[in-house]
């Protein structure tokens, strides 16, 4: 028996420079993904804590960046 995932949302993060990586939402939680990575980073249990996460990835002192719903 195969299980299943249902993906409910997708936002990618935008900085200067163009996208920085992605979040996705599905019955696991908030996965993020840096731009140009093989794999997540990580499921989150809130949108909150994926944003934070996803920022943390980035060079020190980056802004923070602009996430839009796709």
């Amino acid at each position: 028996m195969a299980t299943t995932e249902t993906m409910h949302g997708l936002w990618v993060a935008y900085g200067p420079a163009g996208v920085v990586g992605s979040i996705r939402r599905d019955d696991a939680g908030y996965t993020v993904t840096m731009a140009g990575a093989d794999e997540a980073i990580g499921t989150y249990p809130t949108m909150d804590v994926a944003k934070s996460a996803l920022h943390a990835h980035l060079k020190p002192g980056s802004d923070w960046p602009q996430f839009r719903e796709h």
